[in-house]
């Protein structure tokens, strides 16, 4: 695997694997900070949303009634930290209901297999 070097260092090739939907857990928000601080560090990061992670994606959450933040418009920031590699996995997307449309960002989507070889190519691997 070759490694592209920065003025930090070498740099690694990060996937984030979200399966949790958005609320109710810390787990999608804790993989966004995550996503943000491998950003600023000059990372290759990848997300990538599956099962009830594509939720994470949605367009129209309103957290009024559970008293949360809705931190999904940060999703449509990570454009400017050069994080523009976002996957859906087709499988869960289907079994949910959801299409292209209903998602807040332009995505990938890729088939289970699909993801599975992207999975393989990273170097670091974190699943919330």
């Amino acid at each position: 695997m070759e490694e592209e070097q920065t003025s930090a260092g070498k740099v690694k090739k990060f996937m984030m694997l979200n399966r949790k939907a958005p609320y109710g857990t810390v787990y999608a928000l804790e993989s966004l900070e995550v996503v943000l601080i491998s950003a600023t560090f000059d990372q290759d990061v990848s997300l990538v949303f599956m099962d009830d992670g594509v939720y994470q994606l949605a367009k129209g959450q309103n957290t009024k009634g559970i008293e949360t933040k809705n931190f999904s418009p940060t999703y449509r920031a990570l454009e400017g930290y050069d994080v523009e590699k976002l996957y859906v996995e087709r499988e869960s997307m289907d079994a949910r209901g959801l299409t292209e449309a209903d998602l807040l960002v332009p995505v990938e989507v890729l088939s289970s297999a699909e993801v599975g070889k992207l999975m393989a190519e990273q170097d670091v691997v974190l699943s919330f």
